[in-house]
């Protein structure tokens, strides 16, 4: 899981004395989780995280929001991760691990998750979990975790959200179905990125016929089929951009384009900037 979340009493809300607007600028985290500046990576992760961005995941209903540094411990929480946990506040939470806070299965299973996004820089997104609601209730989530590097390139943590899908008139055959498709599709990407997938492909590999698909896939990602195929490769494309030297021309049939024209164009109406322009924009940023 992302934002990694379970096994809660259902209370919500920070305890007397620890007020939403207090723990979100970098400074205050870091200290109320008990990150040392000693520790490497920690500086450089709380810096990564913009306050006003932190602020705005506690405005969030049905997003779970985490930061990790590389060393498991939670820097930042919003109050939706802190509600599904069993404890009351975000002081009880910062500092500690996924092993502290959930039960040994759920936390193999997230720090697995961490590991291997720390080990490969590869964000992981479009992962279908099923997680606990407040109440108890499981729900169907939507989980992408991100690497977070440092000036020098270096991963030093990751960033997670998990959105709640409401996708309780969604059946589990069809959230099944979706993610063994978004699976495949990421399988073929790594296997022969060249071929291209058809409808009458993408129906196969999640076990529905094309017009049950098309459906399956709207009702879940908001998008056709297509569509959520073209962003698995732009988001293939963009991660080999900023993490990896790698010539254009390689970027662009690495992430199943024809040539490397054709995924300019693509990549530029999608994003708004040419992939070298993208790379550059990157590379400063880091």
């Amino acid at each position: 899981m992302g934002a990694d979340s379970d096994n809660t009493d259902g209370t919500s809300g920070d305890a007397p004395g620890d007020p939403v607007g207090d723990p979100t600028g970098p400074i205050s985290v870091a200290a109320r989780a008990g990150a040392s500046a000693d520790v490497p990576g920690t500086a450089a992760l709380m810096a990564a995280l913009s306050p006003v961005m932190v602020d705005l995941m506690d405005e969030l209903s049905d997003v779970m929001f985490c930061a990790k540094d590389a060393d498991g411990r939670y820097l930042a929480v919003n109050q939706v991760f802190v509600r599904r946990t069993n404890e009351r506040s975000r002081r009880q939470v910062l500092g500690r691990r996924a092993v502290d806070l959930f039960v040994p299965e759920l936390a193999e299973r997230y720090e697995a998750q961490d590991a291997e996004v720390l080990r490969s820089g590869r964000p992981l997104r479009n992962e279908l979990e099923l997680i606990r609601r407040v109440g108890g209730t499981p729900g169907w989530f939507l989980t992408a975790k991100l690497p977070v590097r440092d000036a020098a390139g270096r991963v030093v943590g990751l960033v997670s959200v998990s959105q709640d899908l409401r996708s309780g008139d969604a059946d589990d055959a069809t959230m099944d179905a979706m993610a063994r498709l978004v699976a495949a599709v990421e399988r073929h990407l790594d296997v022969s990125p060249g071929d291209p997938l058809s409808v009458a492909d993408l129906a196969r590999l999640s076990g529905s016929t094309p017009a049950v698909l098309d459906r399956r896939v709207r009702k879940v990602f908001g998008l056709s089929p297509r569509q959520l195929v073209l962003r698995t490769r732009v988001d293939r494309a963009a991660h080999l951009l900023t993490s990896t030297t790698t010539p254009l021309a390689e970027v662009a049939a690495a992430a199943g384009f024809y040539d490397q024209p054709s995924f300019t164009r693509t990549f530029a109406r999608l994003t708004g900037e040419t992939p070298s322009s993208f790379r550059r924009r990157a590379r400063a940023a880091g």
